[in-house]
Protein backbone atom coordinates (compact mmCIF):
# COMPACT_ATOMS: atom_id res chain seq x y z
CA UNK A 1 0.00 0.00 0.00
CA UNK A 2 1.11 3.69 -0.83
CA UNK A 3 2.41 6.20 1.77
CA UNK A 4 0.13 8.47 1.94
CA UNK A 5 0.54 12.69 2.69
CA UNK A 6 -1.14 15.33 3.41
CA UNK A 7 -0.22 19.17 2.23
CA UNK A 8 -2.71 21.09 4.46
CA UNK A 9 -4.44 20.05 8.16
CA UNK A 10 -7.47 22.42 8.03
CA UNK A 11 -11.02 20.62 8.90
CA UNK A 12 -11.51 18.25 5.31
CA UNK A 13 -7.61 17.29 5.74
CA UNK A 14 -7.53 15.94 9.33
CA UNK A 15 -11.02 13.97 9.29
CA UNK A 16 -9.73 12.18 5.74
CA UNK A 17 -6.47 11.53 7.28
CA UNK A 18 -7.87 10.06 10.56
CA UNK A 19 -10.50 8.28 9.13
CA UNK A 20 -7.92 6.70 6.68
CA UNK A 21 -5.52 5.47 8.90
CA UNK A 22 -8.19 3.52 11.01
CA UNK A 23 -9.10 1.90 7.63
CA UNK A 24 -5.26 0.50 7.59
CA UNK A 25 -3.66 3.33 4.96
CA UNK A 26 -0.39 4.44 5.79
CA UNK A 27 -0.66 8.03 6.47
CA UNK A 28 3.48 9.43 6.67
CA UNK A 29 3.66 12.94 6.60
CA UNK A 30 1.79 16.14 6.76
CA UNK A 31 2.75 20.29 6.14
CA UNK A 32 0.84 22.94 6.34
CA UNK A 33 0.80 26.81 6.89
CA UNK A 34 0.26 26.29 10.16
CA UNK A 35 2.56 24.71 11.97
CA UNK A 36 0.37 24.17 14.93
CA UNK A 37 -2.66 22.47 12.66
CA UNK A 38 -0.10 19.94 10.89
CA UNK A 39 1.06 19.03 15.02
CA UNK A 40 -2.62 19.13 15.65
CA UNK A 41 -2.83 16.26 12.72
CA UNK A 42 0.64 14.44 13.39
CA UNK A 43 -0.71 13.84 17.12
CA UNK A 44 -4.20 12.30 15.78
CA UNK A 45 -2.82 9.86 13.70
CA UNK A 46 0.24 7.38 14.67
CA UNK A 47 3.67 7.63 12.47
CA UNK A 48 2.48 10.60 10.59
CA UNK A 49 6.12 12.71 10.41
CA UNK A 50 5.19 16.94 10.23
CA UNK A 51 7.25 18.55 7.49
CA UNK A 52 8.17 22.05 7.28
CA UNK A 53 6.99 22.52 3.72
CA UNK A 54 5.05 20.21 0.90
CA UNK A 55 8.14 19.17 -0.97
CA UNK A 56 9.00 17.05 2.06
CA UNK A 57 5.44 15.53 2.22
CA UNK A 58 6.14 14.57 -1.77
CA UNK A 59 10.09 13.29 -0.95
CA UNK A 60 8.54 10.86 0.88
CA UNK A 61 5.03 10.08 0.21
CA UNK A 62 3.43 8.45 -3.23
CA UNK A 63 -0.02 10.01 -2.45
CA UNK A 64 -0.36 13.27 -1.65
CA UNK A 65 -3.75 14.85 -0.51
CA UNK A 66 -3.76 18.72 -1.17
CA UNK A 67 -6.16 19.99 0.99
CA UNK A 68 -5.82 23.55 1.22
CA UNK A 69 -8.21 25.96 0.62
CA UNK A 70 -9.31 25.91 -3.21
CA UNK A 71 -7.57 29.23 -3.89
CA UNK A 72 -4.53 27.71 -3.11
CA UNK A 73 -4.27 24.28 -4.47
CA UNK A 74 -2.49 25.52 -7.96
CA UNK A 75 0.11 27.01 -6.20
CA UNK A 76 0.98 24.64 -4.03
CA UNK A 77 1.19 22.31 -6.89
CA UNK A 78 3.59 24.45 -9.20
CA UNK A 79 5.65 24.96 -6.00
CA UNK A 80 6.86 20.79 -5.40
CA UNK A 81 9.06 19.26 -7.56
CA UNK A 82 6.60 15.79 -8.39
CA UNK A 83 7.93 12.70 -9.99
CA UNK A 84 6.63 9.73 -12.29
CA UNK A 85 4.24 7.75 -10.31
CA UNK A 86 2.95 10.19 -7.75
CA UNK A 87 -0.62 10.30 -7.15
CA UNK A 88 -1.78 14.03 -5.98
CA UNK A 89 -5.24 14.55 -5.32
CA UNK A 90 -7.14 17.37 -4.42
CA UNK A 91 -10.58 17.35 -2.21
CA UNK A 92 -12.46 20.70 -3.65
CA UNK A 93 -15.75 20.14 -4.68
CA UNK A 94 -16.36 22.80 -7.26
CA UNK A 95 -12.79 22.52 -8.97
CA UNK A 96 -11.65 19.94 -11.85
CA UNK A 97 -8.57 18.19 -11.51
CA UNK A 98 -7.73 20.80 -14.34
CA UNK A 99 -6.09 23.18 -11.25
CA UNK A 100 -3.66 19.99 -10.65
CA UNK A 101 -1.99 20.60 -14.43
CA UNK A 102 1.39 21.84 -12.62
CA UNK A 103 1.57 18.29 -10.97
CA UNK A 104 0.48 16.17 -14.26
CA UNK A 105 3.16 18.41 -15.63
CA UNK A 106 6.22 16.95 -13.57
CA UNK A 107 4.79 13.21 -14.37
CA UNK A 108 2.19 12.27 -11.72
CA UNK A 109 -1.48 11.16 -12.12
CA UNK A 110 -4.09 13.73 -10.60
CA UNK A 111 -7.66 13.23 -9.83
CA UNK A 112 -10.09 14.74 -7.05
CA UNK A 113 -11.62 13.31 -4.37
CA UNK A 114 -14.65 15.41 -2.50
CA UNK A 115 -16.75 13.64 0.70
CA UNK A 116 -20.17 15.08 0.29
CA UNK A 117 -20.42 16.30 3.52
CA UNK A 118 -20.76 18.72 6.04
CA UNK A 119 -18.04 19.98 8.05
CA UNK A 120 -18.57 22.28 10.75
CA UNK A 121 -15.41 21.68 12.61
CA UNK A 122 -12.69 18.76 12.88
CA UNK A 123 -15.05 16.61 15.58
CA UNK A 124 -17.85 17.15 13.53
CA UNK A 125 -15.78 16.00 10.44
CA UNK A 126 -14.77 13.40 11.98
CA UNK A 127 -18.08 11.60 13.16
CA UNK A 128 -19.71 12.40 10.05
CA UNK A 129 -17.13 11.08 6.90
CA UNK A 130 -17.87 7.78 7.17
CA UNK A 131 -20.81 6.48 5.37
CA UNK A 132 -20.65 9.61 3.11
CA UNK A 133 -20.66 9.55 -0.63
CA UNK A 134 -17.19 10.95 -2.36
CA UNK A 135 -17.21 12.51 -6.30
CA UNK A 136 -14.47 11.47 -7.68
CA UNK A 137 -12.37 12.80 -10.42
CA UNK A 138 -9.57 10.49 -12.31
CA UNK A 139 -8.74 8.29 -14.77
CA UNK A 140 -7.20 4.80 -15.02
CA UNK A 141 -5.63 3.22 -11.93
CA UNK A 142 -5.87 6.07 -9.27
CA UNK A 143 -9.54 6.28 -9.97
CA UNK A 144 -9.46 2.75 -8.77
CA UNK A 145 -7.89 3.21 -5.69
CA UNK A 146 -9.77 6.52 -5.06
CA UNK A 147 -12.86 4.14 -5.22
CA UNK A 148 -10.79 2.14 -2.83
CA UNK A 149 -11.05 4.98 -0.81
CA UNK A 150 -14.46 5.68 -1.02
CA UNK A 151 -15.30 2.09 -0.12
CA UNK A 152 -13.20 1.61 2.62
CA UNK A 153 -14.55 4.91 4.08
CA UNK A 154 -17.74 3.19 4.37
CA UNK A 155 -19.50 5.04 1.61
CA UNK A 156 -20.08 5.48 -1.71
CA UNK A 157 -18.96 6.64 -4.62
CA UNK A 158 -20.24 8.80 -7.91
CA UNK A 159 -17.85 9.28 -11.17
CA UNK A 160 -17.85 13.10 -12.54
CA UNK A 161 -16.39 15.25 -15.75
CA UNK A 162 -14.32 18.22 -15.20
CA UNK A 163 -17.09 19.69 -16.76
CA UNK A 164 -19.77 18.76 -14.02
CA UNK A 165 -18.13 19.84 -11.05
CA UNK A 166 -19.48 23.44 -10.84
CA UNK A 167 -23.17 22.26 -10.97
CA UNK A 168 -22.68 19.76 -8.52
CA UNK A 169 -21.87 21.64 -5.87
CA UNK A 170 -23.96 24.04 -6.23
CA UNK A 171 -26.60 20.89 -5.53
CA UNK A 172 -24.65 20.41 -2.55
CA UNK A 173 -24.73 24.32 -1.47
CA UNK A 174 -28.66 24.40 -2.25
CA UNK A 175 -29.15 21.17 -0.29
CA UNK A 176 -27.40 22.06 2.80
CA UNK A 177 -25.76 25.61 2.88
CA UNK A 178 -29.00 27.30 1.80
CA UNK A 179 -31.22 24.96 4.19
CA UNK A 180 -28.89 26.91 7.19
CA UNK A 181 -30.43 29.87 5.52
CA UNK A 182 -33.88 28.75 4.98
CA UNK A 183 -34.00 27.60 9.30
CA UNK A 184 -31.93 31.23 10.00
CA UNK A 185 -35.11 32.97 8.16
CA UNK A 186 -37.41 30.54 9.91
CA UNK A 187 -36.44 31.19 13.30
CA UNK A 188 -36.31 35.02 12.61
CA UNK A 189 -40.27 34.85 11.97
CA UNK A 190 -40.21 33.30 15.41
CA UNK A 191 -38.87 36.62 16.24
CA UNK A 192 -42.58 38.64 15.96
CA UNK A 193 -44.08 36.27 18.11
CA UNK A 194 -41.02 37.04 20.92
CA UNK A 195 -39.48 33.60 20.45
CA UNK A 196 -35.90 34.08 20.88
CA UNK A 197 -33.74 32.32 18.06
CA UNK A 198 -32.08 29.72 20.78
CA UNK A 199 -35.83 28.49 21.88
CA UNK A 200 -37.60 28.32 18.38
CA UNK A 201 -34.11 26.22 16.92
CA UNK A 202 -35.12 23.46 19.76
CA UNK A 203 -38.58 23.70 18.83
CA UNK A 204 -37.57 23.11 15.36
CA UNK A 205 -35.12 20.50 15.43
CA UNK A 206 -37.24 17.39 15.93
CA UNK A 207 -39.49 19.08 12.76
CA UNK A 208 -36.25 19.23 10.83
CA UNK A 209 -35.43 16.02 11.41
CA UNK A 210 -38.53 14.61 11.34
CA UNK A 211 -38.23 15.66 7.62
CA UNK A 212 -35.12 13.66 6.98
CA UNK A 213 -36.41 10.61 8.45
CA UNK A 214 -39.20 11.06 5.86
CA UNK A 215 -37.11 12.03 2.89
CA UNK A 216 -35.06 8.52 3.75
CA UNK A 217 -38.15 6.51 4.42
CA UNK A 218 -40.07 7.37 1.64
CA UNK A 219 -38.32 9.75 -0.81
CA UNK A 220 -39.41 12.35 -3.00
CA UNK A 221 -41.92 13.45 -3.96
CA UNK A 222 -43.56 11.49 -0.92
CA UNK A 223 -41.73 12.94 1.74
CA UNK A 224 -43.53 16.74 1.14
CA UNK A 225 -45.93 17.64 3.37
CA UNK A 226 -47.59 20.89 4.20
CA UNK A 227 -50.04 23.13 2.78
CA UNK A 228 -49.20 23.09 -1.09
CA UNK A 229 -49.04 19.24 -0.78
CA UNK A 230 -52.64 19.20 0.64
CA UNK A 231 -53.86 21.70 -2.34
CA UNK A 232 -54.91 24.09 1.24
CA UNK A 233 -55.66 27.74 -0.24
CA UNK A 234 -56.89 29.03 2.66
CA UNK A 235 -53.24 28.38 4.57
CA UNK A 236 -51.63 30.12 1.47
CA UNK A 237 -53.61 33.17 1.36
CA UNK A 238 -53.07 33.34 5.10
CA UNK A 239 -49.34 32.90 5.28
CA UNK A 240 -49.26 35.45 2.29
CA UNK A 241 -51.44 38.53 4.49
CA UNK A 242 -49.24 37.22 7.56
CA UNK A 243 -45.64 37.54 5.41
CA UNK A 244 -47.20 41.03 4.21
CA UNK A 245 -47.65 42.34 7.31
CA UNK A 246 -44.58 41.28 9.58
CA UNK A 247 -41.97 39.99 7.10
CA UNK A 248 -42.64 41.53 3.42
CA UNK A 249 -38.80 41.09 2.47
CA UNK A 250 -39.74 37.42 2.92
CA UNK A 251 -42.76 37.55 0.97
CA UNK A 252 -40.93 37.47 -3.01
CA UNK A 253 -38.55 33.70 -1.18
CA UNK A 254 -41.71 32.52 -0.01
CA UNK A 255 -43.98 33.01 -3.60
CA UNK A 256 -40.70 31.81 -5.37
CA UNK A 257 -40.75 28.30 -3.29
CA UNK A 258 -43.65 27.70 -3.22
CA UNK A 259 -43.99 27.83 -7.42
CA UNK A 260 -41.27 25.09 -7.23
CA UNK A 261 -43.24 23.13 -4.98
CA UNK A 262 -46.42 22.92 -6.71
CA UNK A 263 -45.03 19.86 -9.00
CA UNK A 264 -43.85 18.30 -6.62
CA UNK A 265 -46.84 18.45 -4.65
CA UNK A 266 -48.90 17.44 -8.44
CA UNK A 267 -45.60 14.35 -8.61
CA UNK A 268 -47.04 13.01 -5.32
CA UNK A 269 -50.79 12.35 -6.33
CA UNK A 270 -52.48 14.31 -3.62
CA UNK A 271 -53.71 17.27 -5.88
CA UNK A 272 -55.72 17.90 -9.34
CA UNK A 273 -53.89 19.81 -11.81
CA UNK A 274 -56.89 22.36 -10.88
CA UNK A 275 -56.00 23.08 -7.65
CA UNK A 276 -52.64 23.39 -8.54
CA UNK A 277 -53.76 25.71 -11.30
CA UNK A 278 -55.46 27.66 -8.69
CA UNK A 279 -52.56 27.46 -5.62
CA UNK A 280 -50.29 29.34 -9.28
CA UNK A 281 -52.59 31.64 -9.75
CA UNK A 282 -52.76 32.93 -6.22
CA UNK A 283 -49.02 32.77 -5.95
CA UNK A 284 -48.44 34.64 -9.47
CA UNK A 285 -51.14 37.67 -8.25
CA UNK A 286 -49.06 38.70 -5.13
CA UNK A 287 -45.86 39.22 -7.98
Amino acid sequence: MVNIGFIGAGTVGTALAVRLKEKGYPIMGVSSRSLSSAQRLSGMVAGCQVYERGQGVADNCDFVFITTPDDAITSVASSINWRSGHRVVHCSGAASIEILEPAKQGGARIGSFHPLQTFANIEQAIQNLLGSTFAIEAEGELLEELKGMAVALEGDWIELKSEDKPLYHLSAVLACNYWITLVKLSTDVWHSFGIPTPKAITALLPLLKGTLNNLAEVGLPQALTGPIARGDLGTIKRHLQALKRASPHLLPLYIELAKHTIPIALSKGKITDDRAKEMMDMLEGEI
